[in-house]
This record gives structure tokens, C-alpha cells and sequence, in this order.
């Protein structure tokens, strides 16, 4: 896993603590226990993907809920009303 080796590189070079941002949090194979063995102090994905079997009992991952935004944001689209109403 690519981010947990710039992690590691971080960390090697003085970084504290780690913290990872992921827009779309793909998990496959081994990668939740991976993170959760690794040197990052937290993980935090959106819930575009459901993860939450592969995250339970992991506690440097955490899940923030976007699903109302995109909810909103299709219905504008379907409307044909301002999606960039939504962040002002």
C-alpha cells in the first residue's frame, strides 16, 4: 500500500503524527488491517463506499457521512437548480 510506505517516510523524517484524508476510501484485500497495524494515528474516509464491515474494531479509522450532500446534489442536478449553491 503506496500511502502506508509515505507514511512511514513521514514519520522517518520527523512527522509526529500521520493523519490521512481519502475522499472514496477503496479497502480491498487486507487494507483496513494493514492501516490498522500501521503507523497512522487516524484515517478518515467518506462513506461513498460501504466499509463498515471491513472497519469495525478499528479504531484509526473513521467514516464521515457525505451521503446527505450527494443526496442533495443529484436532486439539483435532476432539477436543474445550482449545484454550487450547495458551498457558498
Amino acid at each position: 500500500v503506496k500511502i502506508l510506505n509515505a507514511v512511514d517516510a513521514l514519520k522517518k523524517n520527523g512527522a509526529k503524527e500521520v493523519y490521512v484524508y481519502i475522499t472514496h476510501g477503496v479497502l480491498s484485500g487486507d487494507a483496513a488491517n494493514k492501516i490498522k497495524k500501521s503507523k497512522i494515528k487516524k484515517l478518515v474516509i467518506t462513506d461513498t463506499i460501504d466499509n463498515s464491515q471491513k472497519i469495525k474494531n478499528n479504531n484509526k479509522i473513521e467514516v464521515l457521512s457525505i451521503s446527505s450532500l450527494m443526496a442533495e446534489a443529484i436532486k439539483r442536478i435532476s432539477n436543474s437548480t445550482s449545484v454550487s449553491d450547495l458551498f457558498n
